[in-house]
């Protein structure tokens, strides 16, 4: 039976986006992303940064890899997010038997129709979650590649997009070697923020176990609260683009990410540099920074915003020379030197 003969799988239907006009204003919108942060806050002890790195990947469209050791409540702060966001969510556990068709869904025979029907996969919610990125073989990363960076995925000769909002969480185990596989170059780049988990302090430690403790004793795991839609997320959007920049927010932008490939005062860093930040990394800053700036109820963007995001977004687009790994130098190191280098202005 000749597949080409057969109807055409059908084509999952994009979302149906309200006129912004008709949803909410920006500073109802706004609050409500606060509602949504400081809600976040309370079931997630010491995640701060991360929440905030979070709310700004689903307003401008981008993607967050995680690293950290097992136990950090990575998956749960994930969860929460996607709970609160009233979003679809699913959960990957990647392995090396992974098949690309797992991800993105495949063909089924329908012996009673004697048509082919495409079964969309996992990548078809709005946040999706691989836990251990490394461990999925090439192909599937392949297939991650295109979903991340062109919102839609290819199966059997069709292409179908993808939900709006949609963004992939990844996460690393940095403790653990053995049947991984590198991410490459190109899909490091596809991901705008690269988050760092640390282990948590002693009254961190305190607040987690009482927290942890309370749940338990209270069986509860609501999370009734505010919650967003994805027509307040596209109101997000609009208003953020509008955030204003100045020319010399842009020129420290410029300056911090040439500096990884030697130019500026600052550019001998990048004696230490095999692989520097492109201009996505410009891109990803100037976003964020408009994304950071209209979360905290500005409409402007100022220095500290790119000083703080820059280390998230730009450490994972440089790869370091083998004398500076051998000196134990990393990324995350060479870009607060850039910072400590740099002039604002």
């Amino acid at each position: 039976m000749n597949i080409s003969d057969q109807n055409p799988p059908p084509v999952p239907s994009p979302p149906v986006e309200t006129p912004v006009e008709s949803v909410a204003s920006s500073d109802n919108v706004q609050q409500q992303f606060t509602a949504v942060r400081q809600s976040m806050k309370k079931r997630l002890v010491g995640h701060g940064k991360l929440i905030e790195r979070l709310l700004v990947a689903v307003i401008t469209g981008g993607h967050v890899l995680i690293e950290g050791s097992p136990g950090l409540a990575k998956t749960r702060t994930v969860n929460t997010f996607a709970a609160l966001l009233n979003a679809d969510f699913v959960r990957i556990q990647a392995t090396p038997d992974l098949l690309p068709a797992d991800l993105t869904g495949t063909n089924v025979y329908q012996q009673h129709q004697g048509t082919f029907t495409f079964i969309p996969g996992p990548l078809f919610n709005n946040v999706v979650l691989v836990d251990e990125i490394n461990r999925a073989p090439p192909k599937v990363q392949s297939a991650l590649l295109e979903a991340m960076g062109e919102k839609q995925i290819s199966a059997a000769g069709n292409t179908y997009p993808l939900k709006d909002p949609f963004i992939v969480v990844a996460t690393q185990n940095p403790i653990e070697h053995e049947g991984t596989y590198p991410l490459p170059e190109a899909q490091l780049d596809r991901f705008m923020f690269f988050v760092n988990v640390a282990m948590p302090d002693p009254e961190l430690e305190h607040q987690i176990l009482n927290l942890v403790l309370n749940e338990d004793a209270s069986s509860s795991s609501d999370t009734g609260g505010s919650h967003l839609q994805a027509a307040d997320i596209a109101v997000a959007r609009q208003a953020a683009h509008s955030v204003f920049i100045s020319d010399a927010v842009r020129g420290y932008i410029v300056r911090l990410v040439t500096a990884t490939r030697g130019y500026g005062a600052a550019g001998r860093e990048a004696d230490a540099v095999e692989h520097p930040a492109s201009p996505r990394g410009s891109i990803f800053l100037a976003r964020a920074a408009q994304a950071r700036a209209w979360l905290d109820g500005r409409d402007h963007t100022t220095p500290e915003d790119i000083a703080v995001l820059a280390p998230d977004i730009l450490s994972g687009r440089i790869v370091l020379n083998y004398h500076a790994q051998a000196q134990g130098v990393s990324a995350r190191q060479l870009v607060h030197r850039i910072l400590d280098t740099t002039a604002v202005v």
